[in-house]
């Protein structure tokens, strides 16, 4: 009985073992995240934050994200979430922009999402149209509030720093990456290429047509002349005849 008792410790002490690795290691909590992650520098793109339920016994009923003050983007156009309202708040500029080569007093400075319910285990997406980029700045921090419908406020304000480790809060970071080469340059490239090939295929084919030119106008002048030849022979003949004849 005793041995049985002592066979049963090992597989005792490894389940407790690993019990208290998951309990050390704990769950792990999602957060919200803007996505697609990294956009290109000084153009326009479509972001969605993704907004995940982490309670159990309640659900989200508000998000509110503020853009970043330091590189204020003028044009921010949410896309419609069917159940949710959406405010956009917009706020005077202390120093004007120039887009496009007009003058932009105020901009976007936060969005609010509202009206709808996001159910535990379950997550929600929020789009928008932001542009344009900045090009001197290499990530964008949106900081954003989770509402719950006990009140619970979630504040994903704290900003990671490189090197660092993640904060608790991280605010979703959108990171911004160099433009990559330009399609239509490369199609530009393409249609100068093409359109070197049809100006050479044209040149080789008017010479072609230059040459078979040439080579039918020698071939006329040739029977031309044989022509005349013969005819002139022709001439001489008949006066030959005819004399003999008189004769």
């Amino acid at each position: 009985m005793n041995a049985m008792r002592l066979r049963r410790l090992p597989v005792l002490g490894c389940l407790t073992a690993g019990g208290l690795v998951l309990l050390a290691a704990g769950p792990a909590f999602a957060h919200v995240s803007v996505q697609p992650g990294e956009a290109e520098k000084g153009g326009y793109s479509t972001i969605n934050f993704k907004v995940p339920n982490e309670r159990d016994d309640s659900s989200t009923v508000k998000l509110e994200v503020t853009l970043p003050a330091d590189h204020p983007l003028a044009s921010v156009m949410p896309q419609p979430v069917p159940g949710w309202d959406v405010k956009v708040t917009k706020s005077k500029l202390a120093k004007p922009m120039e887009i496009h080569g007009e003058k932009i007093n105020e901009a976007v400075t936060k969005v609010t999402w509202t009206g709808g319910k996001i159910e535990p285990g379950m997550f929600q997406q929020f789009p928008l149209s932001v542009g344009q980029l900045p090009d001197d700045a290499d990530q964008l921090a949106f900081k954003a509030l989770q509402t719950y419908d006990n009140k619970e406020v979630v504040r994903w304000i704290e900003e990671p720093k490189e090197g660092a480790a993640e904060p608790e809060n991280p605010a979703p970071v959108l990171k911004l990456v160099a433009p990559a080469e330009s399609s239509d340059g490369a199609a530009a490239a393409s249609g100068q290429d093409k359109g070197s090939e049809k100006a050479g295929a044209e040149n080789s084919a008017a010479k072609d047509t230059s040459d078979d030119k040439d080579g039918s106008d020698t071939t006329a002048r040739v029977l031309g002349i044989a022509g005349i030849v013969i005819g002139a022979a022709g001439v001489v003949f008949g006066v030959v005849v005819s004399r003999r004849r008189s004769a």
